[in-house]
């Protein structure tokens, strides 16, 4: 017996993971147990684990994704130890695969108005669930699956107590303020006049962007397409632009202006600060990149630069 569901189980009730957390646990355990040939986590070693790294690594995989595979098998076999199934934890003693520090993609500010402007020009209903899907993410910062299954008495509430802000449950069940900037809430008022038109059927529900899912409202892959479909109207790179990009953009645009890291780090929801500060480093490029171009002193920086050596 593997035990992959009593795991999946204590990280569903004790931490509140979301469904495509489980489903990501579940697939990279099964992926194991398929690789070495067994079914129980009986007289698994060090050995056997470093077999199956070094495998992951002759597939090519990226140092993030093994990172993630043996961060799974830690997670498992950790609670295997600390509930009786096992007598030693194997994976005490592994190192984690080096990740190199991958730099988020963002949007410039003139092309997230691209992507506003597009649908402003779309047909007045739907393009007003654009507009409002885009300013509310923008404006927010929120990850794509917050938004979609944002509930529709939320929002109505916020806006009859002239609160420019949301109370909303992120990752873990752990819940934060997300602002609302005026057009978001210009966007929002003028949407939920129309809303109801993309009701699929007479009974109401009580998402705030509602579908003919099978979960009723509308999906991040159905966000996606609308977005990329915006995107090639803007004329933008579609491989450059997604959901998560938004939000990468909301962080770097507050911090560009000025924002501190730590206020950042709240309205995105990260536990810790170490994973917003990689937003830091695409300002010190955009930074570097200004003197080098703008400064009076920063050719005849070079010149002597190039002249000492």
């Amino acid at each position: 017996m593997s035990f992959i569901e009593p795991f999946l189980e204590m990280l569903c009730v004790e931490r509140g993971a979301a469904q495509n957390t489980l489903m990501a646990y579940k697939k990279d355990l099964e992926a194991f147990f398929e690789f070495i040939k067994k079914n129980s986590p009986d007289d698994i070693d060090e050995k056997v684990i470093r077999s199956y790294l070094k495998e992951l690594n002759h597939r090519q995989l990226s140092p993030s994704t093994r990172a993630r595979q043996l961060s799974s098998l830690r997670q498992y076999f950790k609670f295997l130890f600390q509930e009786g199934y096992i007598q030693y934890n194997p994976t005490l003693t592994l190192e984690s695969p080096r990740k190199g520090r991958t730099l988020p993609k963002i949007l410039h500010e003139e092309e997230v108005c691209a992507l506003l402007n597009v649908a402003n020009g779309m047909p007045e209903t739907e393009g007003i669930r654009v507009r409002c899907l885009l300013e509310l993410l923008y404006a927010t910062g929120m990850r794509v699956s917050e938004m979609v299954t944002l509930l529709t008495l939320t929002v109505v509430q916020a806006l009859k107590a002239n609160q420019p802000y949301l109370l909303i449950k992120g990752k873990g069940g752990k819940e934060r303020i997300v602002p609302l900037s005026e057009p978001s809430i210009e966007a929002l008022k003028a949407y939920l006049g129309v809303r109801r038109i993309f009701e699929p059927s007479s009974k109401p529900l009580p998402w705030l962007f509602p579908s003919r899912s099978a979960k009723g409202h509308l999906t991040r892959q159905g966000f996606g397409k609308i977005l990329k479909d915006i995107t090639l109207k803007a004329g933008l790179d579609p491989r450059r632009v997604s959901p998560h990009v938004l939000r990468h953009a909301f962080a770097t645009h507050l911090l560009n202006r000025g924002a501190d890291l730590l206020s950042v780090q709240q309205l995105l929801g990260h536990a810790d600060v170490s994973t917003t500060e990689i937003y830091t480093h695409v300002m010190t490029e955009k930074m570097e990149e200004l003197v080098l171009k703008h400064h009076p002193l920063s050719k005849r920086l070079k010149v002597a630069t190039t002249e000492e050596a």
